[in-house]
């Protein structure tokens, strides 16, 4: 990538871990757009992702993310990924082209606390699993995934932002 050209940031994470709200921050910064992927599944799809998930099942919901990752353009922009986003090499390769992945890295307790409403988020895991078994088989894929991990522990909105932005300044150099 040359010197001039503007790379896109992608933030991968567990559902809680703040990559939308963050995502939109630092696309305000950076003076790009912002997209959050799990609303352009929705958009595509014309429903929520709990309603495909109570509809198709979780690996339908899967498959449909790994296709509209695939199939868009996410140049010059902040992308938030859904945090199931990570089970489709083939996806994380493709919007991997377009800069770096940061990996938001917030500790379990942390993701419980923030995430009240598990059952309703449509978070595309099988049925049964609970919060703490989605974050131990992602765990290991953010991080195969990640260029850049950031650890959020213990930071409020500000802070986290602060971190990922000298996170990418640091990577850039």
């Amino acid at each position: 990538m040359s010197e001039n050209a503007p790379s896109s940031v992608v933030l991968i994470g567990m559902p809680g871990a703040g990559k939308s709200t963050i995502g939109q921050a630092l696309a305000i910064a950076r003076g790009q757009d912002f997209v959050d992927t799990d609303r352009l599944i929705e958009q595509r799809e014309g429903k929520s992702l709990q309603a495909i998930l109570d509809m198709h099942g979780y690996q339908a919901l899967r498959k449909i993310e790994a296709d509209v990752l695939q199939s868009s353009d996410f140049s010059n922009k902040v992308v938030a990924t859904g945090g199931s986003a990570v089970y489709s090499a083939a996806a994380m390769t493709h919007i991997g082209q377009f800069g770096p992945c940061v990996f938001i890295d917030i500790p379990l307790a942390e993701i419980i606390r923030r995430v009240s409403n598990f059952s309703e988020r449509g978070i595309a895991g099988p049925p049964g699993q609970d919060l703490q078994g989605v974050y131990t088989e992602r765990l290991p894929l953010y991080r195969r995934y990640a260029d850049i991990s950031v650890d959020g522990s213990d930071l409020d909105e500000a802070g986290l932002l602060a971190r990922v932005v000298a996170s990418l300044a640091e990577y850039n150099k």
